[in-house]
């Protein structure tokens, strides 16, 4: 009996990481590259991926190729809902408090999409839309979300050529893993211009229910943060807290 418990603990232990995995490969991949990935054998991952497949957890496409399924995607939902619902009060007092927008983001993927806003009124202000993917590499939130991910699954998640989108963005990339290892230590990243010009944004990252990775940002006209850094990242940080605690307690 117990050894059957512990083969069953073992088989979602794999599931697991089959599933993080895949994740991390929008494209898709085949059954064996996904075997290969994660240094399972690959009869091993038929298997599981099979009784996934079942349950809905994962897709197998017409390329042979498995994907996250219907399944896993609406339980990924109901958790960024129930994250919304907690996180929604912080985020609007901290908007009213430093009367700038304030955002909440989650990793998806090789991307931070956007799921929440909160607007400050005032004429000079930052508004991004819902539903808005921006990448990691350039900004506050993805920056934030790559220092609380292991280094070697940030590493992969940090394209090999950085693209400049403004004169300001890090192109070289050993500056900014060198940027996010100061994040890792302080659970602030900053974005001076480097995603818009004339935007600039603090991030901080948090763990939902599910412990998929969030992010807090506070984005704002580039000169409103030139000389506040510090008064912003506190908080930031005190309203991280906050909502990481409500998900913690819940």
């Amino acid at each position: 009996m117990v050894a059957e418990r512990r083969d069953g603990v073992q088989v979602l232990s794999r599931a697991a990481l089959l599933l993080r995995e895949l994740s991390t490969a929008p494209e898709g991949l085949t059954p064996i590259a996904l075997a290969d990935r994660v240094g399972l054998p690959r009869s091993t991952c038929y298997r599981i991926v099979g009784s996934l497949c079942q349950e809905g957890l994962m897709r197998l496409a017409p390329s042979g190729k498995v994907h996250i399924g219907a399944g896993l995607i609406s339980i990924a939902a109901a958790v960024r809902r129930e994250l919304r619902h907690e996180a929604g009060p912080y985020l609007k007092k901290l908007s009213h408090e430093l009367h700038e927008t304030v955002e909440l983001v989650v990793l998806e993927g090789e991307e931070a999409l956007f799921t929440d806003q909160y607007v400050p009124q005032r004429a000079l202000r930052v508004v991004a839309e819902v539903g808005d993917r921006f990448p990691l590499y350039c900004t506050a939130c993805g920056k934030a979300l790559l220092a609380e991910l292991g280094r070697e699954e940030a590493e992969q998640l940090v394209p090999a050529r950085l693209d400049p989108l403004t004169s300001h963005t890090i192109v070289d990339r050993r500056a900014l893993l060198a940027e996010i290892e100061e994040t890792r230590a302080t659970g602030v990243a900053f974005d001076h211009e480097e995603h818009t010009l004339g935007v600039s944004a603090v991030g901080a990252a948090l763990q939902d229910a599910g412990g998929a990775m969030a992010a807090i940002t506070v984005a704002m006209p580039a000169a409103r943060l030139e000389g506040q850094e510090e008064r912003i990242s506190v908080a930031l940080l005190r309203a991280r807290d906050e909502i990481q605690r409500v998900i913690d307690a819940g």
